[in-house]
């Protein structure tokens, strides 16, 4: 179906998680509502999350699990419809599910059930979708005619009362992600916090990868920390560097020269440990007992990085092998770069929060225009929150635009 509605009372751009959300809440209060989205299918970035399973939001969501410029902004819609409510509406729709770990909630089945739920949810409020559409310009209204835009499109020209930009950021752009909202906002006069890729796996220079190159696909529980950032995960070694949750969480608080700190034994003090392993286990070498912590691959890495090498634990002196402790359990390194957004789950920065109403997701400089979702300065951490945030920014626009 590719006729277009001359008018709506509710234009919203990009068919994504935030987007048909809104819609659907729209809808309901008995706006006409139409969803317009360049790409070929709705909710690709919902199909592929999660392994493919969808991890569509988090128990303990809070919004200290956000980042943004203006920590204040996402607490009102966060708190007005949280994580139990969307829960609720998976639970109304039968759709199956499971915690993870953390209080990740992913679908037993596939993702393709959460994208069916929004297009249930989407017809039963009587909301209009169309793919394959490519917005070609946006003109306000004169204040004398109307509030309200005119969109030219693909498919022709569409006149609406409130216009909602739900385009996400920049990242995977395989999946169709652009700039546009962005371009959108600056058009409106708004600003801009810079972007960058965020939740993306690290880049390692040539010199630690060949290091290094018997590791992929071998993980390990970690404590990682960069700046302010803190968090306890597995790291995952990979062809090009690191990835894995912790690699994923502390991205977002890495810039560009900063130095990551690994603690590579959690829980433990390593120093400590291997003393009290000498006291029962003298004859034995340092790099059989480091087996009953990592693997042999991750022992002879580990020792080798260190420039340490493997004697009984008899022959070290209490200070060695305390040294030896302390050397073992933390690596620090400085990443060459990220992946970037080819493969960033989120982007970090987008519409400065500043300017739009936290309890409508409404432009403080454009009235009748909202921006939900990521396009917003806006980042949740790994593990289900940048949903909840899209569900959450998108219902409270559906319940004013």
């Amino acid at each position: 179906m590719t006729d277009l509605p001359t008018q709506t009372d509710v234009l919203i751009i990009g068919a994504g998680a935030a987007g048909l959300m809104c819609a659907s809440v729209a809808g309901k209060r008995g706006r006409s509502v139409l969803v317009l989205d360049h790409a070929n299918k709705v909710g690709k970035k919902i199909l592929m999350s999660g392994g493919g399973r969808c991890n569509f939001t988090n128990l303990y969501t809070a919004p200290d699990n956000f980042y943004s410029e203006n920590p204040h902004f996402c607490k009102s819609a966060l708190a007005r419809y949280t994580q139990w409510d969307f829960i609720a509406l998976v639970e109304k729709h039968g759709i199956p599910y499971h915690e993870k770990t953390l209080g990740q909630l992913f679908c037993d089945n596939k993702s393709r059930d959460i994208v069916d739920l929004l297009l249930t949810e989407c017809r039963e409020a009587k909301a209009q979708i169309r793919t394959r559409c490519e917005i070609q310009r946006i003109e306000p209204l004169d204040e004398a005619q109307a509030k309200g835009f005119e969109v030219h499109t693909s498919l022709g020209k569409v006149v609406c009362e409130s216009l909602v930009i739900a385009t996400g950021g920049l990242s995977i752009p395989t999946m169709g992600a652009t700039g546009f909202g962005y371009d959108i906002a600056k058009q409106f006069g708004h600003n801009i916090i810079p972007t960058r890729a965020a939740l993306v796996p690290f880049i390692l220079n040539k010199r630690a990868l060949a290091r290094q190159q018997e590791l992929p696909g071998t993980s390990l529980a970690v404590n990682t920390s960069c700046a302010e950032g803190h968090f306890h995960e597995q790291m995952l070694f990979t062809h090009k560097g690191l990835s894995g949750p912790a690699v994923l969480q502390i991205s977002s608080h890495w810039k560009e020269g900063m130095p990551v700190t690994f603690d590579l034994a959690p829980g433990l003090d390593l120093a400590d440990w291997i003393s009290e392993q000498r006291g029962k286990k003298q004859e034995s070498f340092l790099h059989t007992v480091l087996t009953e912590l990592w693997s042999k691959k991750l022992v002879q890495f580990f020792l080798q990085r260190s420039g340490l090498e493997s004697k009984p634990l008899k022959q070290y002196r209490e200070q060695a092998l305390r040294e030896v402790g302390e050397k073992l359990q933390t690596w620090t390194l400085t990443p060459e770069g990220t992946e970037g957004y080819r493969t960033a789950e989120v982007t970090l920065g987008g519409v400065d929060t500043n300017e739009v109403s936290s309890r409508s997701m409404q432009s403080m400089k454009q009235p009748g225009l909202y921006f939900i979702g990521e396009v917003l300065d806006v980042t949740g951490w790994l593990g289900g929150f940048n949903f909840q945030w899209a569900w959450a920014s998108a219902h409270a626009a559906g319940g004013e635009v």
